[in-house]
């Protein structure tokens, strides 16, 4: 059975709920952008066979999303910003073999593998806008791997975004918090 990994500072006990011992992580602006992205990956998802109009203004929106995102991990909050997550090949792969250990530490914002996550999930996101928004152009309408791009891209993200909830399982389980709710109140334990 797995055990909980170790914190960076116990303070589970009685005394974790005291407010200096919580930090305010995640700004109404990430928290905002994390939940419509949500919705705008669903209603994509459920509407790409059912209604084209919704489907492709899910698209937009989701590209909207990234974009206003991408220029608040530049100048927002601290926890916000990409310099505070985002890391590079050799220190995610070092992150990654210590969870595999059991001795990973805990972050307060984003783990390594969490932050690439973020730019994955954007990544794929986007690429899925784009050969959509292709889709609808008079030089790609009917080109069939621009369709087959789409529709692969799609799936991928599908992927991602699972394993995303599974990460976020687990990480919630190793380090007893709950990031969900994290992710909707923005505070977590320091």
């Amino acid at each position: 059975m797995l055990k909980p990994a170790r914190s960076d500072g116990d303070i589970s006990g009685p005394d974790a709920s005291r407010s200096s011992d919580v930090a305010r992580v995640w700004d109404p602006m990430v928290r905002i952008f994390h939940w419509s992205l949500v919705l705008s990956f669903g209603i994509a998802w459920l509407t790409s066979h059912s209604s084209e109009d919704i489907h492709n203004w899910a698209g937009f929106v989701a590209v909207a999303l990234i974009l206003l995102r991408l220029l608040w991990g530049v100048v927002g909050t601290p926890y916000a910003r990409f310099s505070e997550f985002v890391r590079g090949p050799a220190t995610i792969l070092r992150y990654l073999s210590t969870v595999l250990a059991g001795q990973e530490a805990r972050y307060v914002g984003h783990n390594p593998a969490g932050g690439a996550m973020v730019l994955a999930l954007m990544a794929a996101m986007t690429a899925t806008a784009l050969t959509g928004w292709m889709m609808t152009t008079d030089a790609c309408f009917g080109v069939p791997w621009v369709g087959l791009a789409h529709d692969s891209i799609a799936h991928a993200l599908l992927l991602l975004v699972l394993i995303h909830i599974g990460g976020v399982a687990f990480a919630s389980f190793r380090h007893r918090e709950n990031l969900v709710a994290a992710m909707f109140t923005g505070r977590k334990r320091k």
